[in-house]
């Protein structure tokens, strides 16, 4: 039944709905369970995903039985729903589907109004401690934003869908700031814009919330962090402060909880496609960002962690972003593959080439599956003893764990 629900990384922005009213009332048909769970909830054009995930991973390491909600999934939909790192059981959507339907036929939800409601039933019945909620998309009208959490996170604010949550970093801030709830604490990175981090702040003093800038983590955190990539260092920022908050708020996490806890993100939560490496020979690292306020931080990385290495960039997008905008931004030292990501909004390869062309950036070919996209890549960074990029979209990083096996 879900799976003919509208998909966002499917069908893009038409799948967004401005309103809560259909959560509610599938929460309310079915008891209200995110009234009875303590929460999280974290909001941000980018990080989200890694800083809930290392919250996670930390509150597990401490004892606490820890669900986390982030979307959209890589490979899996169950992905999206996971208790201590561990994937919600298939048996398990198929029976909330079941024990719903004659809700969903007479409330209509969108995907994710009905996963949200899933993820809330699921870590009620199994009696979470904590949950770690991410926002899907803005926060205000984001179907997530039904709880009152114990803490409010926002990560970033940035330039991107603009044309849902306004086109200014002011609008895009109030958006994201309606997560914050009265008399709940709110954690900011402090890397925020002064016009965005006032719009937040205001937000925060109308709801009596208590509001703590990020400040930086102890450098023992950062060298056991095991997630990489320099823009990780702002998110530890965020999630060592929002620890801070979480021990002042009686939550008994230890330093060895963090340490571990950074040490194993991946094993603890089942984060992937953070500057994650793939492959050795040659050199494979995939990267889920994707939009004018992530790449730069990837190019970066790229040169500081292999300045004189060939660079051969597999790349593809959804055709609802700002193409030009991102593409103006990528090195025209590297060897380009364009690939269609395997969703319906994958952007055309060869129109992506003739574009990514038309900016003077070197593209080898396109292709029309990611298999050929990455055999012909790592034929050639052997052949120059280079190394091989994935990104663009976090569905064309999707397509490489598929492809090889992750």
């Amino acid at each position: 039944m879900y799976e003919r629900l509208p998909m966002f990384q499917n069908i893009g922005k038409t799948a967004f709905k401005k309103d809560l009213t259909n959560t509610l009332a599938l929460l309310e048909s079915i008891g209200n369970p995110h009234k009875q769970i303590k929460c999280i909830h974290i909001a941000g054009t980018n990080g989200k995903g890694s800083v809930s995930s290392m919250l996670a991973s930390i509150l597990s390491q401490a004892g606490y039985k820890t669900g986390l909600y982030t979307s959209p999934h890589l490979i899996d939909f169950t992905e999206r729903i996971r208790i201590n790192g561990h994937c919600i059981p298939q048996s398990d959507v198929i029976e909330f589907i079941s024990k719903t339907q004659i809700h969903i036929e007479r409330i209509q939800p969108s995907f994710f109004e009905l996963t949200v409601a899933m993820a809330f039933d699921y870590f009620n019945q199994e009696k979470v401690d904590i949950a770690i909620i991410e926002v899907g998309l803005g926060g205000r009208l984001d179907s997530t934003n039904v709880i009152q959490p114990e803490l409010s996170v926002i990560t970033s604010i940035g330039w991107d869908h603009m044309d849902l949550l306004g086109n200014t970093l002011e609008s895009i801030a109030f958006e994201k700031a309606g997560i914050i709830k009265e008399n709940r604490p709110v954690v900011c990175s402090r890397f925020i814009q002064s016009e965005a981090l006032e719009v937040i702040k205001k937000k925060s003093e109308l709801e009596q919330s208590t509001f703590y800038l990020s400040e930086p983590s102890p450098k023992n955190f950062e060298l056991d962090l095991s997630l990489k990539g320099s823009y990780q260092k702002q998110n530890l920022d965020t999630v060592c402060t929002s620890v801070r908050v979480l021990q002042n708020m009686n939550y008994d996490i230890k330093e060895e909880d963090i340490t571990t806890g950074l040490q194993n993100v991946t094993q603890l939560s089942g984060l992937r496609g953070r500057w994650e490496r793939l492959n050795d020979d040659p050199i494979v690292i995939c990267d889920t960002g994707h939009n004018a306020e992530a790449i730069p931080y990837l190019i970066d990385q790229l040169e500081e962690e292999y300045p004189d290495v060939p660079k051969h960039i597999i790349w593809g997008m959804v055709s609802d972003k700002d193409r030009n905008k991102i593409l103006k931004l990528l090195p025209h030292d590297a060897n380009y593959y364009t690939v269609k990501p395997g969703v319906i909004r994958g952007y055309d390869a060869l129109m992506l080439k003739e574009e990514m062309k038309l900016l003077q950036l070197n593209v080898n070919s396109s292709f029309s599956n990611f298999e050929d996209a990455y055999n012909t890549a790592v034929k050639n960074a052997r052949v120059d003893r280079g190394m091989v990029f994935i990104g663009g979209s976090t569905f064309l990083v999707a397509d490489a764990l598929s492809y090889l096996g992750q």
